[in-house]
């Protein structure tokens, strides 16, 4: 999920480069989206790891 975060971070920046702006606002959207949802699951992990 966090390789998918990055890619879509990866998208908005080039799609931000070459002046897209919709296109780069939506894939920043949904990176941010996944990064926070990666950060959930891994702290839902590692909570149960240590119980």
């Amino acid at each position: 999920m966090l390789t998918w975060a990055l890619i879509f971070a990866v998208i908005a920046l080039v799609a931000a480069l070459f002046g897209f702006g919709g296109i780069a606002s939506a894939a920043a959207g949904v990176a941010r989206i996944l990064f926070f949802l990666f950060l959930i699951v891994f702290l839902i992990t590692l909570i149960a790891a240590l119980l």
